[in-house]
């Protein structure tokens, strides 16, 4: 049997702001940025500021 390669899991760090409170520091591994996102959605709730970047790619020159 063949299940395929799983996808790579990469860290991804950034915060998230909920109302007026100071930023939750945030850090997970996720196979994509759309993944990771959807993971702190489903922690934190809707409707808050989320930044989040892997490192290695702010790294990368542009």
């Amino acid at each position: 049997m063949n299940f395929g390669e799983a996808p790579s899991m990469r860290e991804y760090v950034g915060f998230v702001w909920i109302a007026d409170h100071p930023g939750i520091r945030l850090r997970l591994l996720a196979s994509s940025p759309e993944d990771a996102r959807a993971r702190v959605v489903e922690e934190h709730g809707e409707g808050h500021v989320i930044s989040l970047w892997n490192e290695e790619d702010a790294a990368k020159p542009r």
